[in-house]
């Protein structure tokens, strides 16, 4: 059976190990997330719109609808944040070309500038801890995030994974 260092066997982790990879998990993710807060912070943007951005910038011309179904929120929530890059200038609806009930979005140049600084801090974060913790390490985080995924997120993950977004 595959053992942790320190001889915990991983099939039968207690609570405690559990409490501790939640408490990890919770701790790892507000350092990702704290160099491109101080960013949006001075913009007075939050995470919605960093996670707005991200996607559009991996998939432009993505519609409203996929953009709703990547983040799982409501319409009127991203609308909120859509009106205000789009105010912004960071952020270009346009109308379908088939169908004219659909918005596709893009970034500006303002906005891909903005998109790269956010994305810049995260790799650099992301890279340094996939080369302290090592190429085996960098597998097995990456197959525990998908194991917790739950299905549809997992199918929408690699979608996006196979077409290069």
């Amino acid at each position: 059976m595959p053992e942790m260092q320190g001889g915990e066997n991983l099939l039968y982790l207690t609570d405690e190990q559990l409490r501790q990879g939640i408490e990890a998990m919770f701790f790892a993710y507000r350092g990702f997330t704290a160099d491109p807060d101080r960013i949006l912070e001075t913009m007075a943007y939050g995470r919605a719109h960093h996670r707005a951005i991200h996607f559009i910038a991996r998939g432009p011309g993505t519609t409203v609808n996929n953009l709703l179904n990547i983040l799982g929120v409501t319409k009127q929530s991203l609308n909120r944040v859509l009106r205000t890059l789009v105010a912004d200038g960071l952020v270009e609806s346009r109308v379908g070309t088939y169908d004219k009930r659909e918005r596709h979005l893009y970034l500006t140049e303002e906005g891909k500038a903005l998109e790269r600084r956010l994305s810049d801090a995260q790799r650099a974060r992301m890279r340094d801890a996939y080369r302290a913790a090592g190429p085996d390490a960098v597998a097995g985080f990456r197959q525990v995030l998908e194991a917790m995924m739950d299905s549809d997120m997992r199918r929408c993950y690699r979608a996006i994974r196979e077409r290069g977004e």
